[in-house]
């Protein structure tokens, strides 16, 4: 399941691109617009910074915008910066150790169909895609 971290990240990604305009973009606006805590914002923003996502200054003009257009960002990754891997079952996470009953499991290959749904699904879908108009 994906947690409000998450579907919070990818509000915040659009809030930006849909309202930069080349203008940093105070934390405030974003959570008043959002209708979210500007507190839990702060700590999703964080992520977003660390993950190159975002990028922002402090102070009087500061605020927050896009490191590249959102036609450049999947929300695949967005996801999977804020919320970690999205592997449905714990042996196709990408730090998995080696499961010993790989080779006989009959599931693994549904979740492996799956993964791969789930991560085309994301990765193919653009910050762009979620803007208005599209």
């Amino acid at each position: 399941m994906i947690s409000t971290r998450g579907r919070y990240a990818i509000r915040v990604m659009l809030d930006l691109a849909e309202n930069e305009a080349g203008r940093l973009i105070p934390l405030k606006d974003i959570a008043a617009r959002q209708e979210i805590s500007k507190k839990y914002l702060e700590i999703i923003v964080k992520d977003l910074v660390s993950a190159g996502l975002v990028s922002g200054a402090s102070g009087k003009g500061g605020g927050y915008q896009l490191t590249r257009r959102p036609d450049e960002i999947s929300v695949g990754e967005i996801l999977e910066r804020t919320e970690g891997p999205l592997a449905p079952v714990a042996c196709l996470a990408p730090d998995a150790a080696s499961c010993p009953r790989a080779g006989a499991c009959e599931t693994l290959p549904l979740w492996t169909e799956y993964d791969r749904l789930t991560h085309d699904f994301f990765y193919g879908k653009r910050l762009s895609d979620l803007l208005p108009g599209k």
